[in-house]
């Protein structure tokens, strides 16, 4: 059972993993980025996430290597602490709390104590680079207070900050300004470049930095494409740049190399670029990366690279610039026309990610399955060009068919649509285009959607535009002399006096179709396309249309622009009930008689779940979301929920997921996996979440089949042991890393104890007292073993019930007998 107070809006994953540099483990084998409020370990090489690291309470900005501990990890968050982690094992070590919101992150191996953030303590566009004390406490909470000022006037950027030369100094870069921090001789120098005001079309500004890890040289990236090397800093008047220049577009990042004998350097071109020896001429590339590059990272051990991108992806590279392994996250676009779907086959969410895609993405293992190319061109990146936008999709046929609309409009009048329709190939395993159509209707196409109906056999599509039309489309034989097809063709077309189509759904049994014409909704016959009845209720323009489901069939919902919900009774043609509610989203569940509806109010956007036979919401909650929420979606469950309560019924059989104007996908769920996990469970973490490569499907299965057989085996013999692990004291001896475990003597009597027999096994119960335990005489063995045998079957009969024993053979008596012998006494001493 579910309490009712541990539902709650939670973050279901597809967070950023680009906002943030990722960074790499000492031996190269995982990779950590974070993911909005915790903090992922990847493998590098099979790309599964091994752990999530769970205990911010807000957006992770910043994750360092313990540099004095290579086995742990340092991160940092708004929620003003530092927290260390022992990766290995995915357990919070510490928590230290500053107090102040932290933007980044920096460690340095000289400073053996102290980490440094950036925070902004009085106005907010200022920044402050400061030094931390991490006080030494056996506590976990501590409070780190003890703040030491470094550099001000700095930007909030990590990549606008860079330790060099083995922690001497620390370089800053912030508009025109680059700013130089001596720690030995706690001076400041600071450069300026000339401004675009005194230069006519130049772009000085710094955009990021890298220090040299052994020398005394600067790269700074700037607006303009360029990469200055600085030299000779530590004199404000003989300092010395020399420039590189291969970007078109501004410099996104720049990294160093272990040894510092190359800088690297991203930018919006999706090109990554080696300078060896930092020189023009001896450079080499890796193209074709997909897009814009956010960020780069170099291993400790120096053999791997790593690339974030604009598109929530992460590259793996190898020392010779060959991409090894991809981490891809929820590709976010600027704008998600298609909405929220969810393919029937995988359970998977459905959105337009990278331009001209759809991508599937997991929301179980929060992991992209595959993008699906819908436009087919090559993506030019320049932001003075007209793109075609994938801007309608829907699914039909329990996913055997997929529907997409494709246009691009350089001027009013220059309409470029294209519709087209894609069969699910079984053998593929994936989506083949079956029927392209250019021009299905003259303007803009409003709505789609297919008959999902059980009863009709043949495929129907309809779609909505603003010329005024609605079109059905049906799937007919296309087979010729050469071979069988089947392919898409206009079947009819209907209109209501010139009004623009605005909206279109099917009914539950695929009876009828509602098409709104801007303020009226017309209901239309599937079998004849004949025009059955029409709602008006001159109450602005239809923004949402639906059906009732199930038991509530009988109704149609619409939402409009002026704020009012109506539902109308089909049998009775007329308004069942209204409701003054400004609604955004509506969506109904596919599996239940609830229709979810977002409305958007001044202090955020509110839930209201109800059914249509009722105006009376079965759940409210307020200001779900700050921001206004643009898309939501029901996605069937694969194990129901139990929750008893009626207020939260509406979410047994589906889990509601909804997307806000920034791009953050939520959903209600109880408790979030940290507070499920037990302190046992916790440590044992890293032992489940391995990843499952090719070679588990392999092993594994074969494993899991012998420990059956082992089981069964056991099972058949009467040991009434308790098994090792199913004991919690041996499971934290030995699953527990040493460094964290409580002294011996503490341990010591809970081991001892879970190795002997409990009062509850049989076997000590059922041998009795008046028994002679000498072993030297044969016949009182023998009539111990029958008053054994008899006891057994008594007890057998009078508190087992059907249950059967096994009968104890003559040895296993005599062992049994041997376990009496020894003295126990010792134990209560401890």
């Amino acid at each position: 059972m579910v309490e009712e107070e541990s539902v709650r809006v939670v973050r279901c994953g597809g967070s950023e993993l680009n906002f943030r540099r990722a960074v790499f483990s000492a031996d190269s084998k995982y990779i950590f980025c974070v993911s909005g409020d915790f903090v992922k370990v990847h493998s590098t090489a099979t790309e599964e996430c091994v752990h999530i690291l769970q205990g911010h309470r807000n957006l992770v900005t910043g994750i360092q290597l313990n540099p004095n501990n290579h086995l742990q990890l340092y991160s940092c968050s708004f929620d003003g602490t530092v927290k260390l982690w022992d990766y290995v094992d995915g357990i919070l070590i510490k928590t230290f709390v500053v107090g102040l919101k932290l933007h980044a992150l920096f460690t340095l191996p000289s400073a053996e104590d102290s980490v440094f953030v950036i925070i902004n303590k009085e106005k907010p566009d200022v920044f402050q680079l400061v030094s931390v004390k991490l006080p030494k406490s056996s506590s976990q909470e501590i409070e780190a207070k003890e703040l030491s000022f470094v550099l001000d006037y700095i930007n909030q950027s990590p990549k606008c900050i860079a330790f060099g030369n083995e922690g001497e100094y620390v370089a800053a870069v912030r508009d025109f300004y680059l700013s130089v921090y001596f720690f030995k001789k706690k001076t400041t120098s600071r450069f300026t470049l000339s401004s675009s005001r005194n230069k006519k079309h130049a772009k000085n500004n710094f955009t990021c930095v890298a220090c040299h890890p052994k020398e005394d040289c600067i790269a700074t990236g700037h607006k303009d494409g360029k990469i200055r090397l600085w030299r000779n800093f530590d004199d404000d008047k003989k300092y010395t740049y020399t420039c590189l220049h291969w970007h078109h577009d501004m410099v996104m990042d720049l990294a160093f190399s272990v040894t510092g004998t190359s800088l690297l350097s991203g930018g919006r071109e999706s090109v990554l670029v080696e300078w060896r020896d930092a020189t023009e001429k001896n450079k080499e590339f890796l193209p074709r990366l997909g897009a814009t590059i956010e960020h780069i990272s170099v291993s400790p051990a120096g053999d791997l690279f790593c690339t974030s991108h604009s598109d929530n992806k992460i590259i793996v590279i190898h020392r010779n610039l060959e991409a090894s392994a991809v981490i891809q996250g929820l590709v976010k676009d600027s704008n998600i026309f298609t909405g929220l779907m969810v393919d029937p086959r995988t359970k998977a969410l459905v959105l337009n990610g990278k331009p001209g895609h759809l991508q599937f993405y997991s929301l179980q293992h929060d992991k992209q399955l595959y993008n699906l190319d819908i436009i087919q061109q090559e993506y030019i990146n320049d932001s003075g060009l007209i793109q075609i936008e994938l801007t309608k999709a829907a699914f039909g046929c329990y996913g055997n068919w997929l529907a997409t609309v494709e246009q691009r409009q350089e001027k009013e009048t220059e309409l470029e649509l294209q519709m087209k329709l894609w069969m699910y190939n079984k053998k593929t395993q994936g989506f083949v285009l079956n029927t392209k159509v250019n021009m299905p209707h003259e303007d803009h196409i409003t709505a789609l959607c297919f008959c999902n109906a059980e009863k009709f056999e043949n495929p129907t599509l309809v779609t909505s535009s603003k010329d005024g039309h609605f079109k059905v489309w049906i799937l007919t034989d296309d087979s010729d002399i050469y071979k069988k097809a089947v392919g898409w063709t206009c079947d009819f077309v209907g209109s209501y006096h010139k009004y623009q189509a605005t909206n279109c759904c099917f009914s539950e049994d695929g009876s009828l179709l509602a098409v709104s014409f801007e303020e009226i909704v017309t209901i239309w016959d599937s079998e004849t396309w004949e025009l059955k009845c029409t709602f008006c209720q001159r109450a602005g323009k239809i923004r949402h249309l639906c059906f009732g489901r199930l038991t509530c069939s009988k109704y149609l919902l619409g939402a409009t622009e002026n704020g009012i919900l109506c539902c109308w009774n089909l049998l009775s043609c007329a308004l069942e009930w209204s409701a003054k509610l400004n609604v955004r989203v509506m969506e109904p569940d596919p599996n239940s008689e609830n229709i979810a509806a977002i409305s958007r109010s001044s202090v955020g956007s509110d839930l209201f779940v109800f059914k249509p036979s009722e105006p009376r919401p079965l759940y409210i909650q307020k200001n779900i979301s700050r921001e206004e929420v643009q898309w939501g979606v029901f996605v069937p469950r694969d194990v129901p929920e139990s929750f008893t309560s009626e207020a939260y019924q509406w979410l047994n059989r589906s889990q509601f997921y909804f997307l806000t104007k920034s791009q953050t996908l939520l959903t209600f769920s109880t408790k979030s996996p940290e507070e499920k996990l037990t302190p046992t469970s916790k440590q044992l973490l890293a032992e489940e979440s391995l990843p499952t490569t090719p070679f588990y499907f392999i092993l594994g299965k074969h494993r899991e089949q012998q420990d059956e057989k082992i089981n069964e085996a056991f099972e058949s013999e009467l040991v009434q042991l308790p098994l090792t692990e199913n004991i919690p004291a041996i499971s934290e001896l030995l699953h527990t890393p040493a460094h964290v475990l409580p002294s011996a003597s503490f341990l010591c009597s809970k081991f001892v104890s879970s190795l002997l027999l409990s009062k509850e096994t049989k076997s000590g119960e059922e041998i009795p007292e008046d028994v002679d335990m000498e072993e030297g005489k044969e016949s009182d063995d023998s009539d111990e073993e029958n008053d054994f045998t008899e006891k057994i079957q008594d007890t057998n009969n009078t508190d087992l019930g059907e249950d059967l024993l096994h009968q104890l053979s003559k040895s296993e008596e005599k062992e049994l007998r041997k376990f009496r012998k020894v003295d126990y006494s010792w134990i209560t001493v401890l």
